[in-house]
C-alpha cells in the first residue's frame, strides 16, 4: 500500500520561507553591489597613487630646474662682475 503525503506548509512558516527566500535575494545583491564597490575604491586608490607618484616627479624635476637656474644665476653674476673689473 503506497501513501501519498502531500506536505503543505502552515501559512505562517510558508511566509517566514518566502520572507527567507527575498532576504537571501536582497543580501546577493547587496554582496554584489559591495564587491563593485571596492573594486571602484580600489581602482580609484591606484590612480591616486599613481598620480601622487607623476607629481613627486614632476616636483623633483622642478626643484632640479631651479637649482640649475639657481646655479646659472651665479655664474651670471660672476661672468658680469668679471667683465666689469676687465
Amino acid at each position: 500500500m503506497a501513501y501519498l503525503f502531500r506536505w503543505k506548509a502552515r501559512p505562517d512558516i510558508a511566509q517566514l520561507e518566502h520572507t527567507v527566500d527575498q532576504l537571501r535575494t536582497e543580501l546577493i545583491r547587496t554582496r554584489r553591489q559591495l564587491n563593485g564597490k571596492e573594486q571602484y575604491i580600489a581602482r580609484l586608490k591606484f590612480l591616486v597613487q599613481q598620480r601622487s607618484n607623476t607629481i613627486d616627479d614632476q616636483r623633483g624635476k622642478l626643484e632640479q630646474a631651479r637649482a640649475a637656474n639657481q646655479q646659472l644665476d651665479q655664474e651670471c653674476e660672476h661672468l658680469a662682475n668679471m667683465i666689469r673689473l676687465s
